[in-house]
């Protein structure tokens, strides 16, 4: 039985991918830093600073992945106020808005989460958002997931967590979630 919903936030509930992909484009260029789209997709859910880790060491960097973070985090939050939503999950959101414990569950930082959700007129309806500055072990692993169903008050067993990318399913299915991948509900999965 399903008592919680948890949701990913960009390219889950509101679609910012492509405006992150704008501001990592900025600061790589800036910084001499070689990160394709390609890549920058299929990494969705992992945060900033441990992405431009594995660049830093791939490349041989002299660079400062949490500095360069921030910077990358700065440059988004420009962009927040154009995001629009993905309009199936949201629907699924309006349907459960004050029935059913909700949280979100991303691996971007609160700062530009919360202007987001708050763009969008929905962060209001989340009973809890936990982001990447909250734990300490990024997706694929459960504990962002798991942190949320905690706040939520429900098991993580009687959650289902919403993701966009397969490095999230596999946290929301380590975390023992109903795991619903949202690229099935726009037809774009692969």
């Amino acid at each position: 039985m399903i008592r919680g919903l948890i949701f990913d936030c960009d390219g889950t509930l509101a679609d910012t991918m492509p405006l992150h992909w704008k501001a990592w484009q900025a600061v790589c260029q800036r910084h001499g830093v070689r990160f394709e789209e390609e890549r920058f997709y299929a990494w969705g859910g992992i945060g900033s600073i441990q992405i431009f880790q594995t660049l830093k060491d791939e490349q041989g960097l002299d660079i400062d992945p949490v500095a360069l973070s921030k910077e990358k985090e700065e440059s988004f939050f420009p962009f927040a106020r154009d995001v629009q939503p993905i309009e199936p999950v949201m629907r699924i959101v309006r349907e459960h808005k004050g029935q059913v414990p909700m949280a979100v569950a991303t691996g971007g930082k609160r700062r530009n989460c919360e202007a987001v959700l708050g763009g969008l007129g929905v962060l209001a309806w989340f009973d809890a958002v936990v982001t990447s500055e909250d734990v300490e072990n990024q997706k694929p692993a459960p504990d962002i997931f798991l942190q949320a169903a905690e706040r939520i008050g429900i098991p993580p067993e009687e959650c289902r967590g919403y993701e966009d990318t397969d490095l999230g399913i596999q946290a929301v299915r380590a975390a023992g979630m109903d795991a619903v991948d949202i690229r099935n509900l726009l037809g774009t999965a692969t």
